[in-house]
């Protein structure tokens, strides 16, 4: 194990719990998944980490990183284990890292949604989404905050799965870094001020 997560657990009795927050990006690792709409998730963590001098590292079951903002310690989540099983790392680092699960957040892909529009909840349903579906079995409920971001449908009948896991346009990676950044923010903000004030902002 690294030498700064070795450091992490052994002061971890020192932090106090509702300061310490789980991001976890949903995505599949490897090449052929990179810049594929399915992996929006792992780009706003990516994004996080980044902007803050985070730098993740391999360990179990994901990749992780951690930063700071207004005094929280933020742990950023990219699981290794595709996105259909993600519930399996989400659960293990929730009680490596003795999370609440009010400060877990889940970044995922919404086809529900159009291209760059934001919706945050406190609870809800997996409408349809496996890795949604699997953190539910897995932490045996739904009432876990998560934050869609829109990825848009234009796809014609059958092609659903082709664009999910498709690239994104020309006109969508010149308008994905403004997406990343508001995705960022949101998560920065309920991890600051709370889920409540963070929807009245984001959720429009």
């Amino acid at each position: 194990m690294f030498n700064w997560l070795k450091d992490l657990f052994a002061k971890k009795e020192e932090i106090d719990p509702s300061m310490k927050y789980l991001i976890v990006g949903l995505g599949n690792m490897g090449p052929d998944y990179d810049d594929t709409r399915h992996n929006v998730g792992f780009d706003v963590v990516d994004y996080m980490a980044k902007e803050a001098g985070g730098t993740f590292k391999n360990d179990t079951l994901g990749d992780l990183a951690q930063i700071k903002h207004k005094g929280r310690f933020i742990y950023l989540l990219k699981p290794s284990t595709f996105m259909n099983l993600s519930g399996k790392a989400v659960r293990h680092w929730m009680t490596k890292l003795k999370i609440n699960p009010e400060n877990l957040m889940i970044v995922v892909d919404d086809l529900n949604l159009d291209f760059g529009k934001l919706r945050m909840r406190k609870k809800g349903a997996a409408g349809g989404h496996n890795g949604l579906k699997d953190i539910e079995e897995k932490l045996s409920s739904s009432k876990y905050p998560r934050l869609r971001v829109g990825i848009g449908d234009s796809f014609s009948k059958g092609r659903q799965v082709d664009y999910v896991l498709g690239k994104w346009t020309s006109d969508e990676n010149q308008k994905l870094p403004e997406v990343l950044e508001k995705s960022a923010k949101a998560c920065l903000s309920f991890a600051s001020i709370g889920i409540a004030h963070t929807m009245n902002q984001f959720n429009k």
